[in-house]
């Protein structure tokens, strides 16, 4: 066995990308610190052909160096919208027919190995602060709260392992590789 060169891996360029189809899901950043993450979100939205992402309130936007770093250059590929409210961010794409479903402890969440989107056409996960978590009013405009359930003494993933946690668990639900 041996680690696979990167020519060998037969990735989409940048153009090839853009032009490509793009699994019908959005991210919505709801006030996130640190640029690492944010950078880790764009990393981890390419790898998985996400649609877009929604930077939302003091949010950080590229370029910026601390998400280039860890974005390697998926800043160029995704597709990505500044909006100073997270609440106008989910009504407009309430609007355009999505469905929004904040990661999130709470009361009513639906844990997310019961988590089934079927045939929906289109979602939005929101992903929070990373001391507060999605704020109340994300929450309360949402029309689903999915948790990843934890067995630790911390009460919180990092945010950019929850993206992959979630990406990765839609993605085994509804695309055949």
């Amino acid at each position: 066995m041996r680690k696979l060169k990167n020519e060998e891996l037969d990735r989409l360029t940048v153009e090839e990308f853009k032009s490509s189809e793009k699994i019908p899901v959005v991210l919505m950043l709801d006030n996130i610190r640190s640029m690492n993450n944010v950078g880790s979100a764009f990393r981890t939205s390419d790898a998985f052909r996400v649609s877009k992402i929604y930077l939302c309130g003091i949010t950080a936007k590229p370029p910026h160096r601390d998400i280039n770093k860890t974005a390697l250059g998926a800043t160029d590929s995704v597709d990505w919208v500044h909006v100073d409210s997270t609440v106008d961010a989910i009504q407009q794409l309430k609007s355009e027919g999505y469905q929004i479903i904040s990661v999130e402890q709470a009361d009513e969440s639906i844990k997310l190995q019961e988590f089934n989107p079927g045939n929906t056409d289109k979602l939005c996960f929101i992903f929070g602060n990373e001391v507060f978590g999605v704020s109340d009013e994300a929450v309360e405009h949402s029309d689903q709260v999915l948790e990843i359930p934890q067995f630790g003494s911390k009460h919180s993933l990092n945010i950019s392992v929850s993206i992959g946690v979630i990406l990765w668990d839609y993605m085994s639900k509804c695309w055949k590789f």
